[in-house]
C-alpha cells in the first residue's frame, strides 16, 4: 500500500469530505477527493483507489434512499450515464483531464450565481420542469467526468439542482445514478489495469474513514431542513468548481 504521510494528509479530508457530500448532500464536494489526492498521486491511480470505496459507500446510500429517488427521471439519467461512461472510456488516454477540470470547474463556479443572487434579494429560486433532453445531455457529461476524475456531481447538479426537488429525493436520486455508474465503471478500470495491488490495499486502509464520512452525512442530512439544504448545495457546487478551476489551471498552463 502507499505509504507517503503527504498522500494520507490528503487523502483523510477526502474521504471524509466525500462520504458527508454522497450522504447528505448528493455529492458535490466529493468531486474535490481525487483533485485533493492528485497533489500526490497521478489522478488515475487517485480514481482507482476512490472507486471500491466510493462502491462500499454506494451500498449503505442506496439502502438508506431506495425508496425515495425519482424513479420518473432514472431512465434518461441512467442512459446518459452508460453513454458517457462508454465515452470516457474510448478517450481515457486521449482527453486532457487539465481542460477537463478548467471546463467543468466553470460551470461550477457559475451554475450557483443566479441563486446566491435570489439569495441575496430575499427571493427564493422557483422549480423548473425536467426536460428530458437536457437530462441526457448532463448526465452523459457526468458520465465522463465521473470515469476521467471521478467529477460527475456538478453536471448532474447542473440539471438536478433547478428541479427543487425535496432534498431526501435529490439525495436519493444522485445517490442511486452514481451508484449505477461506478457499478458500470468497474469493468472497464479493470480493463486499463488501475486496480493494482497496492492500489487496493491503499483502499481497504482507507475504508474505515468512507464509512464515518458517509454515515456522518446521513445524520446531517436528517437535520438540515429543505430551505438551507439547497443553499449548501450550491455552496459545495460553487467551492468544488473553484477547485477544478485551480486544478485544472495549474495543468493547462504549468504542465
Amino acid at each position: 500500500m502507499l505509504t507517503d504521510p503527504f498522500f494520507y494528509a490528503l487523502a483523510i479530508p477526502a474521504f471524509l469530505l466525500t462520504g458527508i457530500s454522497k450522504g447528505g448532500f448528493g455529492g458535490g464536494l466529493g468531486s474535490m477527493g481525487v483533485p485533493l489526492m492528485a497533489l500526490a498521486i497521478p489522478v488515475p491511480q487517485a480514481a482507482a483507489i476512490m472507486l471500491p470505496l466510493l462502491m462500499v459507500m454506494d451500498v449503505v446510500g442506496v439502502w438508506r434512499y431506495r425508496r425515495d429517488y425519482a424513479r420518473g427521471l432514472m431512465g434518461i439519467l441512467l442512459l446518459g450515464a452508460v453513454i458517457g461512461t462508454a465515452l470516457g472510456y474510448a478517450a481515457f488516454s486521449h482527453l486532457d483531464d487539465g481542460w477537463i477540470r478548467l471546463l467543468i470547474g466553470v460551470i461550477a463556479v457559475l451554475f450557483p450565481l443566479k441563486d446566491f443572487a435570489l439569495h441575496a434579494l430575499g427571493r427564493s429560486p422557483l422549480a423548473v420542469a425536467p426536460n428530458p433532453a437536457k437530462g441526457v445531455f448532463w448526465s452523459t457529461i457526468a458520465g465522463v467526468t465521473s470515469f476521467i476524475a471521478n467529477a460527475g456531481s456538478p453536471p448532474i447538479q447542473v440539471f438536478l439542482l433547478p428541479l427543487r426537488l425535496d432534498k431526501t429525493v435529490f439525495v436519493a436520486t444522485t445517490t442511486v445514478y452514481f451508484a449505477f455508474m461506478n457499478a458500470i465503471k468497474l469493468g472497464p478500470y479493470i480493463s486499463l489495469g488501475l486496480f493494482t495491488p497496492e492500489n487496493l490495499a491503499t483502499s481497504a486502509i482507507l475504508l474505515p474513514l468512507a464509512l464515518a464520512g458517509i454515515f456522518l452525512g446521513l445524520w446531517l442530512h436528517a437535520r438540515v431542513p429543505d430551505k438551507p439544504f439547497y443553499f449548501w448545495c450550491n455552496v459545495f457546487l460553487f467551492v468544488t468548481g473553484l477547485k477544478l478551476v485551480w486544478d485544472g489551471a495549474r495543468i493547462v498552463l504549468f504542465t
